[in-house]
């Protein structure tokens, strides 16, 4: 059986259908022994490919958006998506039916200082019609770091992955009240990434076959059940916590079947990141994704 190594940029079970490759067998049953890794903090994932030290991460279009704005030719490529969705929630100290996005105007947020999930944020407050210059950024280093800034009393609002929201409200710390994709909407949110020489491979042709068979599964079966598979991989998460957060990605609609990143998905992530002045220009699809490899 061919070792396969895989690296996360973040962990969470926002990122199930790759880890449901893993978790459900579907690699093995292609012959391949997965390894996995998280990147260092502060550290590309797509440094390991670079270095050989992972055949295929979990990434973001905007990574090649990164290396385009210097001039550069990416290094790898995005050749399937993970999530057509932004999965981050909102959590509020207390539960609020009535929320509005202009709620946080005026209040405490503690979210990441940077990168896609503040840019997405960003782009969420401004389809919502809210001034986001008047929200009070709190930001640590880290989702890890957020979490325990929240639990600390540190803001009045939380913007997290799951499952970290769903276990903050199994505590009794917090109460969701918002899913930020709901205000952006489908678009190429994260995806897997490689060389463009790894593609070419058997393994590669291997590893979609058994990535198309874990995203049917994550989208069939019930999330109390991919979450008891799963559990190992969250050893601080609560079972029912994981199931709840699984079931709340499926409805929202961010696993769809397909593994292929759509031109419309990467359309509305070249809006996001334009409307935050992240981008020289608008980059050309092939210029950052490929197809996934061939299995016929």
């Amino acid at each position: 059986m061919d070792r396969i190594n895989i690296q996360f940029t973040l962990f969470s079970a926002f990122y199930s259908p790759l880890i449901s490759t893993m978790s459900g067998g579907f690699l093995k049953a292609e012959g391949l022994e997965p390894e996995w890794s998280v990147a260092p903090a502060g550290v590309s994932a797509l440094d390991a490919l670079k270095d050989g030290s992972a055949h295929v991460v979990q990434s973001a279009l905007s990574q090649g958006f990164t290396s385009l704005n210097k001039g550069e030719t990416p290094a790898a490529v995005h050749f399937a998506q993970i999530n057509e969705m932004d999965g981050f929630f909102l959590t509020g100290r207390r539960p609020d039916p009535a929320f509005t996005w202009g709620k946080l105007e005026g209040a405490e947020v503690v979210t990441f200082k940077g990168g896609q999930p503040l840019a997405m944020f960003k782009y969420a407050c401004h389809k919502a019609g809210i001034d986001f210059n008047k929200i009070k950024l709190i930001c640590p280093v880290g989702a890890a770091e957020i979490d325990r800034a929240f639990r600390s009393g540190q803001g009045q609002y939380a913007h997290q992955q799951g499952p970290f929201p769903q276990q903050l409200q199994a505590d009794g710390v917090g109460h969701v009240v918002a899913q930020v994709g709901k205000q952006i909407g489908p678009c190429g949110f994260s995806s897997l990434a490689a060389t463009r020489d790894w593609l070419q491979t058997d393994m590669a042709k291997a590893f979609i076959r058994a990535y198309k068979k874990a995203r049917i599964y994550m989208n069939r079966t019930p999330a109390a059940e991919i979450a008891r598979v799963q559990k190992p991989y969250f050893p601080k998460i609560d079972e029912s916590v994981l199931a709840d957060c699984i079931a709340t990605y499926q409805q929202l609609g961010c696993w769809t079947p397909h593994v292929e990143i759509t031109h419309a998905a990467y359309e509305k992530t070249l809006d996001v990141f334009e409307h935050n002045g992240l981008l020289k220009q608008r980059y050309r699809y092939e210029d950052v994704c490929a197809a996934p490899p061939a299995t016929d």
